[in-house]
């Protein structure tokens, strides 16, 4: 491990605008003597990165096992898992055809999770998604029927097609993780999760989600098309016989379940926060609502997702605390969608990534 800064660093080499590639997880650490850390934890100078915790490394064999699959999106998996440690939902952005379904599908199967897919349309009733009350002929009485949403991973095909009504279906079993029917409430499984897909809001056919059902969101990761070489990869695989809705074949295999995500989620739980981190994330949230390009910026769920999301990724890089390199390189995705541009500057072209890249040069980082 290289030497040990003697404060926390402003680096943000690994900082690209979303969830850093694994190659990129940040290395810095606290020099012992510094109690920046809060409760007494001080790591030794040269503190090894816990390789050696079951459950991370099994999240981190996820990856491998999606790859097989899916070319090129390491950061969206990434968040994905971190969403999964967080016990958060996910938006996924992105044009048609970049994967977003297939890497749901494949990430299901590398945890052992159980998943279901909706493909929201104009004509889906909030009944298809939760469930309804269904009359039986035979006992001559109505039952319950579970909708897709009884399951661990609800994959929320093109969310942003289905009109409001439907989409606010969706806002209990996101919130409170039951679904309520005829005045009774059932509880969905554990761990639950919607990653909902959607469409770029310029595309005709669209309706935008709601600023409610948008902050229920814990990130909202965009993907983007595949480089040159990336594509040439996924059009290799198939001309070699690669089949999406055989993943089986392709070779991904469970190499977690939810034992390791329980574990892992526990661990997640210990990480450190120091008290200055906690003032640092509050002040970029507090930017947001100062920003003149924002009519609405950041609210408390917003800090909170933050802190969450930064705990989980300094777990994941094998750390026991969080510096704030890992507060930036989870800031983009998740506060992109809880802000709102003034409609001026949406008319100047300016793009709500900027203003955020521009608030976190701004906030003075903790030292």
């Amino acid at each position: 491990m290289s030497s040990q800064p003697n404060s926390y660093t402003d680096s943000n080499s690994h900082y690209t605008g979303g969830i850093p590639q694994d190659q990129g997880v940040p290395q810095q650490s606290v020099a012992p003597g510094n109690d920046a850390l809060g409760n007494g934890h001080r790591p030794a100078a040269g503190e090894p990165r816990r390789t050696d915790d079951p459950a991370r490394q099994s999240l981190l064999n996820v990856r491998a096992e999606v790859a097989k699959a899916v070319v090129g999106q390491d950061p969206t998996v990434t968040g994905m898992l971190i969403a999964l440690l967080c016990g958060g939902h996910v938006l996924l952005e992105g044009v048609p055809g970049v994967a977003k379904t297939l890497l749901v599908r494949a990430l299901s199967t590398a945890l052992s999770l159980d998943t279901k897919r909706v493909q929201f349309t104009p004509d889906l009733m909030p009944g298809d998604v939760t469930g309804s009350l269904v009359y039986d002929s035979h006992s001559s009485d109505f039952t319950f029927r579970e909708g897709p949403v009884f399951t661990n991973i609800m994959l929320a095909d093109e969310i942003n097609r289905t009109p409001p009504k439907t989409q606010a279906s969706l806002l209990e079993a996101m919130e409170e993780r039951q679904v309520s029917v005829d005045g009774v409430s059932r509880r969905l499984p554990s761990p639950f999760i919607v990653a909902a897909t959607q469409n770029p809001v310029e595309y005709e056919g669209t309706y935008p989600l709601p600023e409610a059902q948008l902050d229920r969101f814990l990130l909202k990761l965009t993907m983007p098309l595949p480089g040159r070489a990336e594509e040439i990869e996924v059009i290799r695989r198939h001309a070699a016989g690669f089949d999406p809705r055989n993943l089986a074949a392709a070779g991904v295999r469970p190499v977690a379940g939810a034992v390791e995500l329980s574990a892992a989620q526990a661990a997640v739980a210990q990480v450190v926060v120091a008290p200055e981190i906690l003032g640092y994330i509050v002040d970029v949230v507090r930017a947001t609502r100062s920003a003149p390009s924002f009519q609405l910026g950041v609210s408390p769920r917003g800090a909170t997702a933050l802190l969450n999301t930064s705990k989980a990724w300094a777990w994941l890089s094998g750390r026991f605390f969080v510096t704030p390199d890992d507060v930036k390189a989870l800031s983009l995705p998740c506060l992109r969608h809880r802000v709102a541009l003034r409609p001026e500057a949406q008319m100047d072209g300016i793009q709500v990534d900027d203003v955020l890249g521009s608030i976190l040069a701004s906030v003075p980082v903790p030292r």
